[in-house]
C-alpha cells in the first residue's frame, strides 16, 4: 500500500516517476497482483491519470482491463474502474478544454486518439459481446459506465459495432432492455446508446422497433409532459426520427399500430402562447418533424395516403391547423407547421377540402389561405415563413382540380367581391408588387393553380386587369408580358417567365393569344440573341424555352406566326445552334438541380430562389421535344402533318370502333348478368331436384326394407341371383334379412329377460311379505318380553331398595342398644344379633342373585335390539330391490310396446302401399311348415 501511496501523491524522498512509468507500474500490479483488493486499487489508479495521461493509459492498459472485464467478473467494483477508465481513453466527449491558442489539430490528433483506441477494441469482436454481456449487470456501477462506454464505441466507429452487436445474439433485446430501467440516468443514457446504434441501419432499426420501441418511447414522452418535458423528450424523440425517417417497414409498423393516434395530444397548444422554453420549442420542432416524416413526398403514394387519412380521421390535421391560426406561437414553429400541413394535405382530395374550410378567427372570419397568402405577399415577414407559406398553397394545389378552379375563380370578373380580399387578388397583388420576391412566389402560385389543368389555362385567358385610371384594361397574360418587357430584376422575370411557361404549354389556345400581341416574338427573339452577362443567361434560357413552346403547340391559326415561320425567324435572327444552347442554360443552373430533388422550396437565402420544383418537371420533359421540333424542316413539317391527319383519321376510326366495342361491351355485360341470373336459378333448380330425387330414394329405400321385414321375395329376385331387383342388389337384401332376424332375436330376448324379471318380482314380493310376518310377529314378541324383563327387573330393584331400608333400620336399632322399657338379657341380645346378621348375610345374597338376573336381561334386550335392527336393515333392501325390478318391468314392457307399435306402423304402411301382410301367426305357421317340408 505504500507504493500507491506513493504514486497517488504521498510525501517520498527522491525523484518522482513520470507519468509514463507510473502507469506502466501499475498495469505490472494489474497483472501480476493475486489480491483483488491490490488489482482494484491498481485499475482505480489508472482511472485517476486517464484523462490527464490518455495515450499512455491507453496504449499500456487497455489489454489488462480487458482481461479484468473477463476474470473479475465477481467484483462490481473494479468491473465500474476499468470501464471507466476504457471510456475516458476512447470517449471525445469529456476532453479537456482547450486553450483558445491551440489550434485546430490538437482536437484532430485527439479525435484520432479516439479512434484508433476504439479499433484496437473492437478488434475482437468478443469484447463488444462481453461488453453486452456486462449490460446485462443490475449493478449501478457496472451498467452506467458499460452504456457509456458502448455509446462512446458506436460514435467513433459507428459501422463496425452495429455489424458485431446485428450478429450478437440478442445483442439489440439487451440493449433495449436499459429503457426498462428504473434508474432513470441509466434509462436516459440507454436513449444515447440506442440513438448511436440505430443510425443508418435499417436492419437495427427494424429490430429495435419489433422489441416494443414505439411503445416504450411514446410512454416515456407522455411521462414526460410531451411537449413541455425535458431533454429527455428531445432524445426520445431523436430515436423516433431515427426508427422511422427512410424506412417504409418500420412506417407501416407505426401506423397499423395505431400510434399515429398517440400523436395527437403532442399539439394541444392552449390559448396563452408566450413565454414559451427553448426545450419546449425544440420538442415540438420535432414533434412536428416526426409528422412530416410519416407523409413525406419521398414514401410511397400509398403509404402516405394511407397516413393522411389515418391523420384527419383521428383530427391530428385539424389539431395542427388550430396551431396555424393561433396567436402567439413562435415563428418557427408556425413556420414548420405551415411546412407539415402542407404534407399532410398533400394530395389527398380529403384533406386538402378540410384545408379549404378552414377560418382564421378573425372579424369577419377569413379562409386560412387568404391569411396565408397575405403573409407570403407581405415583405416584411420572414423569409423561411414566406417560402412555408408557398409551399403549402402548392401542396394544397397538388393534384387537385377543385382547388385550383376556386382560386382561378376569384380572378373572374362575375366572381369578384369589392368587399372582401380574396386569394387571386392577393397573388395578383403580388405578382405586380415592387418587392421581387413577393412577384416570384406570386407567379409561381399563379403557374400551380394552372399545373395539368387545361381548363383554368383557358379561364385565367378571361381575367382583365384595370392598370391605371382613364385606361382600358388589359388581359393578365398582357400584363405579365409588359412586366417582362420593362426591364425589371432577374427574380421578377424569372418568376415570369415560368409562369408564362406553364400557362401556354399544351394549349394552343393560350399560345394564339400570346402570339397576337405584335410585340411577344420580337422581345424574345432580340433577348435570345443578345450576348448578355451571366446573370441573363437563365433568363435568355427561359425565354428560348418560351419561344420553342409558341413553335410546338402552335395550331397555325395566325398566318405571320405559323410553326414554319418561327422556325425560320429562329434560323435568320439567332440561329438553330444557337438557340439549342441558350435553351441548354436552364438545366445546366447550378440552383436547377437542388430545385428538381424534392418538391419543398427551400433557399438559402430570397437571392437564390428561382427555380420551382414542378418547373423543372415541366423543362425536363419539353426541352428534348423542342429541340427536335426546331430542327425539323418544312418537308418533315408536311409529313409529320401528313402522318398526324392520318393519325387523326386512325383515330376517328379506333373512335367509333372503340365506341363500338363500348356498346357491344354493354351488350356483353348484360347478358353476362342475364346469364348469372339464369345460372344461379338453374343451380337452385338442380338443388330442388336433387332433393326431391334423395328423398324418393328414401321413400324407395324404405319402401324395400319393409317388404324384406316382412320376408315377401319374388321368384324373380331369386331367379336374377346378383341382378338388381327393385331397386336392390342381393347383397343388400340378405343385409336386410339379417337386419330382421336380429330385430326378431332382440324381441325374443327381451321377452325372456321380462319373463326373467317378474319371477324375480314374484320372489321378491314372497320374501318381503315374509320379512314383514314373522319377523314383525317376532319383533313384536321380543319387544313384548323385553319390557316384562324391564318390569321385573324394576320389581327387583324396587325390592333390594326395601331390604336396603329394613337393613339400614336394624342396624340403627342395633347401634342404639336396649331400650329403656325392655331391657333384653345377654342371651337374647346375642342371639337377635346372629339372627340380624343371618337375615342381612341372606338378603346381600339375594341382592346378587337379582343383579346378575338383570345383567342378563341387559344383554338378551341388547341382542334383540340388534337383531330387530338388522332386521329393518334386510326389509328396506328388498324394498329397494323391489321397487327397481318394477321400474326394469316398467321399461321392458315400454320396450315391448315400442316395438309393437313399429311392427304396427309398418304393417300399416305396407298395407297403404297395397301389400298383402300376414299377421304374426299366419307367418309362425308358415315358418313351421316349411320346415316340415325341408325335413322331408
Amino acid at each position: 500500500m505504500n507504493f500507491f501511496r506513493g504514486v497517488m501523491g504521498g510525501q517520498t524522498a527522491g525523484p518522482q516517476p513520470s507519468g509514463a512509468e507510473t502507469i506502466q507500474k501499475l498495469c505490472d500490479r494489474v497483472a501480476s497482483s493475486t489480491l483483488l483488493e491490490d488489482r482494484r486499487d491498481a485499475v482505480r489508479a489508472l482511472k485517476s491519470l486517464s484523462k490527464k495521461y490518455r495515450m499512455e493509459v491507453g496504449t499500456q492498459s487497455m489489454d489488462h482491463l480487458i482481461n479484468i472485464l473477463q476474470t473479475d467478473r465477481s467484483d462490481s467494483e473494479i468491473l465500474g474502474y476499468a470501464l471507466d477508465t476504457l471510456y475516458n481513453v476512447i470517449s471525445n466527449d469529456e476532453e479537456e478544454e482547450q486553450d483558445e491558442s491551440e489550434d485546430e489539430n490538437a482536437q484532430k490528433q485527439a479525435d484520432d486518439l479516439g479512434t484508433q483506441f476504439t479499433e484496437t477494441f473492437i478488434q475482437d469482436p468478443e469484447h463488444i459481446t462481453l461488453l453486452l454481456t456486462l449490460l446485462e449487470e443490475f449493478d449501478f456501477h457496472v451498467r452506467w459506465p458499460g452504456v457509456k462506454l458502448l455509446t462512446a464505441l458506436l460514435k467513433s466507429q459507428g459501422v463496425q459495432v452495429q455489424g458485431i452487436i446485428l450478429v450478437s445474439p440478442m445483442g439489440v433485446s439487451r440493449l433495449m432492455d436499459l429503457l426498462a430501467d428504473s434508474r432513470e440516468v441509466i434509462r436516459n443514457d440507454g436513449l444515447l446508446l440506442l440513438q448511436q446504434l440505430t443510425k443508418g441501419n435499417a436492419a437495427i432499426q427494424k429490430i429495435v422497433a419489433f422489441e416494443n420501441a414505439f411503445e416504450r418511447l411514446l410512454d416515456i414522452i407522455t411521462e414526460e409532459g410531451s411537449s413541455d418535458g425535458g431533454i429527455v423528450v428531445e432524445d426520445c424523440l431523436l430515436l423516433l426520427l431515427n426508427l422511422l425517417k427512410n424506412n417504409s417497414s418500420n412506417q407501416n409498423f407505426f401506423k397499423e399500430g395505431s400510434y399515429i393516434q398517440r400523436m395527437k395530444p403532442w399539439f394541444e397548444v392552449g390559448d396563452d402562447n408566450s413565454g414559451w422554453s427553448a426545450q419546449k420549442v425544440t420538442n415540438l420542432h420535432l414533434m412536428l418533424q416526426l409528422v412530416r416524416v410519416m407523409v413525406s413526398p419521398v414514401n410511397s403514394p400509398g403509404a402516405t395516403a394511407s397516413c393522411q387519412k389515418c391523420m384527419y380521421q383521428c383530427g391530428l390535421l385539424q389539431q395542427l391547423c388550430t396551431i396555424l391560426m393561433a396567436t402567439g406561437v413562435p415563428a418557427d414553429i408556425l413556420t414548420e407547421t405551415i411546412n407539415t400541413v402542407s404534407e399532410v394535405i398533400r394530395g389527398s382530395q380529403v384533406n386538402q377540402d378540410y384545408f379549404a374550410s378552414v377560418n382564421a378567427p378573425s372579424n369577419p372570419p377569413r379562409p386560412a389561405i387568404v391569411v396565408l397568402l397575405m403573409s407570403m405577399v407581405n415583405e416584411r415577414q420572414p423569409f423561411v415563413l414566406r417560402c412555408a407559406v408557398l409551399y403549402c398553397f402548392q401542396c394544397f394545389l397538388f393534384k387537385n382540380q377543385k382547388g385550383q378552379g376556386e382560386i382561378v375563380a376569384t380572378l373572374l370578373p362575375s366572381t369578384i367581391d369589392a368587399n372582401s380580399i380574396s386569394a387571386g387578388q392577393l397573388l395578383c397583388g403580388g405578382l405586380f408588387s415592387a418587392d421581387s420576391l413577393s412577384n416570384w412566389c406570386a407567379a409561381v402560385a399563379l403557374a400551380h393553380t394552372l399545373q395539368d389543368n387545361l381548363t383554368q389555362k383557358e379561364q385565367l385567358l378571361r381575367v382583365q386587369l384595370a392598370t391605371s385610371l382613364g385606361k382600358p384594361p388589359v388581359s393578365l397574360l398582357q400584363q405579365c408580358t409588359n412586366i417582362l418587357s420593362q426591364g425589371s430584376k432577374v427574380q421578377t422575370r424569372v418568376g415570369l417567365l415560368m409562369l408564362l411557361c406553364t400557362w401556354i404549354s399544351n394549349c394552343p389556345i393560350a399560345v394564339t393569344h400570346f402570339l397576337h400581341n405584335q410585340d411577344n416574338v420580337p422581345f424574345l427573339t432580340a433577348q435570345i440573341s443578345e450576348n448578355l452577362g451571366e446573370d441573363e443567361r437563365l433568363v435568355q434560357g427561359l425565354c428560348a424555352l418560351l419561344l420553342g413552346i409558341c413553335i410546338y403547340y402552335n395550331d397555325n391559326s395566325l398566318e405571320n406566326y405559323t410553326k414554319e415561320k418561327l422556325k425560320q425567324l429562329i434560323e435568320k435572327r439567332i440561329g438553330k445552334e444557337n438557340f439549342v444552347e441558350k435553351l441548354g442554360f436552364i438545366t445546366k443552373h447550378e440552383l436547377y438541380s437542388r430545385a428538381a430533388l424534392k418538391p419543398q422550396p427551400v433557399f438559402p437565402s430570397p437571392e437564390q430562389m428561382l427555380f420551382d420544383h414542378e418547373f423543372t418537371r415541366l423543362v425536363k420533359e419539353l426541352e428534348g421535344l423542342i429541340t427536335k421540333a426546331v430542327h425539323k424542316s418544312s418537308e418533315e413539317e408536311k409529313k409529320e402533318e401528313e402522318v398526324k391527319k392520318t393519325l387523326e383519321q386512325h383515330d376517328n376510326i379506333v373512335t367509333q370502333y372503340k365506341e363500338l366495342i363500348r356498346e357491344q361491351d354493354a351488350q356483353i355485360q348484360e347478358l353476362k348478368e342475364k346469364v348469372s341470373s339464369m345460372t344461379t336459378q338453374t343451380e337452385q333448380l338442380q338443388a330442388t331436384v336433387s332433393q326431391q330425387q334423395s328423398q324418393i330414394q328414401q321413400h324407395k329405400d324404405q319402401y324395400n326394407i319393409l317388404k324384406l321385414k316382412l320376408g315377401k321375395e319374388s321368384q324373380s329376385q331369386s331367379s336374377q341371383g346378383d341382378t338388381q331387383v327393385n331397386g336392390l342388389q342381393t347383397e343388400e337384401l340378405s343385409q336386410l334379412r339379417e337386419e330382421l332376424e336380429e330385430l326378431r332375436r332382440q324381441q325374443t330376448l327381451l321377452q325372456t329377460q321380462l319373463s326373467e324379471k317378474d319371477a324375480l318380482i314374484d320372489s321378491l314380493k314372497s320374501a318381503a311379505k315374509a320379512a314383514e310376518g314373522p319377523a314383525g310377529s317376532g319383533n313384536t314378541e321380543l319387544l313384548q318380553e323385553l319390557e316384562a324383563l324391564k318390569n321385573q327387573v324394576q320389581a327387583h330393584l324396587a325390592e333390594i331398595g326395601h331390604l336396603k331400608a329394613e337393613r339400614q333400620e336394624l342396624l340403627r336399632r342395633a347401634e342404639a342398644g336396649p331400650s329403656d322399657t325392655a331391657p333384653p338379657t345377654d342371651g337374647s341380645s346375642d342371639a337377635a344379633k346372629a339372627e340380624l346378621e343371618n337375615r342381612l348375610a341372606a338378603q346381600t345374597a339375594e341382592m346378587e342373585q337379582l343383579k346378575e338376573s338383570r345383567s342378563g336381561l341387559e344383554q338378551q334386550l341388547a341382542a334383540a335390539t340388534s337383531t330387530a335392527a338388522i332386521l329393518q336393515t334386510e326389509k328396506a333392501k328388498l324394498q329397494t330391490e323391489v321397487q327397481e325390478s318394477k321400474k326394469e318391468q316398467d321399461d321392458l314392457l315400454m320396450l315391448l310396446a315400442d316395438q309393437d307399435q313399429k311392427i304396427h306402423s309398418l304393417k300399416q304402411r305396407l298395407k297403404d302401399l297395397g301389400e298383402m301382410v300376414e299377421d304374426e301367426d299366419d307367418l309362425r305357421d308358415q315358418t313351421s311348415d316349411e320346415d316340415d317340408e325341408d325335413e322331408d
